[in-house]
């Protein structure tokens, strides 16, 4: 079974649901908004540290971000 998460676009659902803006989100990080807007759009890795942080921005657990919604079955 080969399920790709799509963590930048989840991260962005997340933020809008919350009415942060990438600016906000962006200061809370120290980096500028275009580097911001390129994570969420998949143009930027993000690390484990990075997304540690968004987590903590976002007041979630990585585990919020980056489970996922399907139902995983063992074999």
């Amino acid at each position: 079974m080969n399920t790709k998460i799509n963590v930048h676009s989840k991260i962005r659902q997340i933020r809008e649901s919350k009415n942060y803006s990438q600016e906000y989100m962006a200061l809370k990080l120290g980096i500028s908004q275009n580097a911001y807007s390129k994570t969420e759009l998949g143009h930027t890795t993000i690390t484990l540290e990075r997304l540690y942080e968004i987590a903590k921005i976002l007041e979630l657990n990585i585990l919020d971000i980056i489970g996922s919604e399907e139902k995983r079955t063992n074999y």
